[in-house]
């Protein structure tokens, strides 16, 4: 008897648990099947948001690192301005006692003066290409006028003092100017964004952009930049020296490299 009740029984719950499942509605069970479709769309989100993470995370880490070369390259350019200023100086001080020492006597002053104008003119020529035939040009002209002693050797000295000033403040300037560059072997005039002596940008009249750089062999010589990311950097450049705004945070394309 015990037995034939617990078999009833057994078969009540099973009945019982059938008639459960099948009692679920088509609408709830179709409710389930969606919220499975949207747990299983939003872990792929999740996998493709994680993917991209892991991109830009190269990229932050990329950056990074092309960053601390650039600012390596920067440190030598820097170094090599500062040595030409203090031979600059040297110069400036050379005349100064040769100045001091020959006041009287402008025959001795003269050699000395023409010494230190060729010296000057030798690192104009070979030096930062910032409009180098007017530098060269005032140069010769000082040089012309002290051979044919059309100028009192005294005053020269205070005129060749006055240049290599302006040199010196010229590595400490930026702006926008205007000179002839050599492009593609032939002669363009172009607006110039002059960045101290160490930077120099280039946009011409047909739309090309470019910079100077330094060649092997240690001379400089402008070239057009291709990729559209860096004539948008050159052109962001110019607009702000446009707006006379000359400090700030800008990316340029690296000219060192």
């Amino acid at each position: 008897m015990l037995k034939h009740k617990e078999t009833g029984h057994a078969l009540l719950a099973g009945l019982f648990i059938a008639l459960w499942i099948f009692s679920i509605s088509p609408a709830r069970a179709s409710s389930l099947e969606n919220m499975a479709k949207s747990l299983a769309k939003i872990r792929g989100e999740v996998e493709t948001l994680q993917t991209q993470l892991d991109i830009e995370k190269e990229k932050h880490a990329n950056q990074i690192t092309a960053l601390s070369s650039q600012l390596a390259d920067l440190s030598v350019e820097e170094r090599r301005q500062k040595t030409t200023i203090e031979k600059l100086e040297h110069t400036l001080e050379t005349l100064s006692q040769a100045s001091r020492q020959a006041e009287q006597s402008g025959e001795q002053l003269k050699p000395v003066l023409l010494k230190a104008l060729a010296h000057y003119k030798h690192y104009v020529l070979t030096g930062y290409p910032f409009r180098i035939e007017d530098r060269i040009k005032t140069i010769e002209t000082l040089e012309d006028n002290i051979t044919r002693q059309l100028v009192d050797p005294n005053k020269a000295v205070n005129q060749a003092w006055a240049l290599i000033e302006d040199e010196i403040r010229l590595s400490k300037e930026n702006g926008l100017y205007q000179q002839a560059i050599s492009l593609d072997g032939e002669k363009v005039l172009a607006d110039i964004a002059k960045i101290g002596t160490v930077f120099l940008f280039f946009q011409t009249r047909d739309n090309r952009s470019g910079m100077a750089k330094i060649s092997e062999n240690g001379g400089w010589r402008f070239e057009t930049v291709s990729a559209a990311s860096d004539t948008e950097r050159i052109a962001k450049l110019f607009d702000a020296l446009k707006k006379q705004i000359r400090q700030g945070y800008f990316e340029l394309p690296n000219p060192l490299k």
